[in-house]
């Protein structure tokens, strides 16, 4: 079997290296192989996103660690790594979260000109972040997060793990969330 659900594990364990929410030694560690420009990906973002909220809600702020972890898919999605790299960018000023939001909400307009604009929008140092963007000083980390998913399989996003464990449920809310509750136990 050869297809995207062969391998099954997270060989790259999560770290402090990670882009992360919450705290590794949570009950549960999700971790998303994502394309900023793939619309997939951005859906199954949104149905975190809600899932985080609703359990946080229902068993505390320590309870899920939400890891993304690039995968830009650049022979169908041209802008994906330009834009990864300008999350890093945009990371290294302590914003990654808030780049990370923009470029899925905007996915339709990833072209470098929309970039700079969202840096700015979020208050960048824009000539830091051209910098990088232009050394593509962030490439190694980007390419480190693609590996570690080719390692466990990854061929295509978006790729979820389950406190290390592939799922391969429905991306539903419902299943997603069942899926959480159940790696909690």
């Amino acid at each position: 079997m050869n297809d995207d659900r062969s391998h099954s594990f997270l060989l790259v364990p999560p770290s402090t290296q990670d882009r992360m929410q919450g705290l590794l030694s949570a009950k549960v560690v999700l971790v998303m192989y994502g394309d900023y420009q793939d619309p997939r990906s951005a859906d199954v973002y949104k149905l975190i996103k809600g899932s985080k909220r609703e359990l946080r809600a229902s068993f505390g702020e320590d309870y899920l660690c939400f890891i993304f972890r690039h995968f830009p898919q650049t022979q169908i999605h041209p802008n994906a790594q330009r834009a990864a790299q300008a999350a890093e960018a945009a990371a290294a000023q302590g914003q990654f979260w808030l780049m990370h939001d923009t470029l899925f909400a905007h996915q339709q307009r990833l072209e470098n000109g929309y970039l700079v604009e969202y840096a700015n929008d979020l208050g960048l140092d824009i000539p830091q972040f051209l910098k990088e963007l232009s050394k593509q000083v962030h490439v190694d980390r980007i390419n480190e997060d693609i590996e570690g998913g080719i390692q466990s399989g990854v061929t295509t996003t978006p790729a979820l793990f389950v406190n290390g464990i592939r799922y391969t449920g429905h991306w539903n809310t419902t299943e997603l969330m069942a899926a959480i509750i159940a790696a909690s136990h």
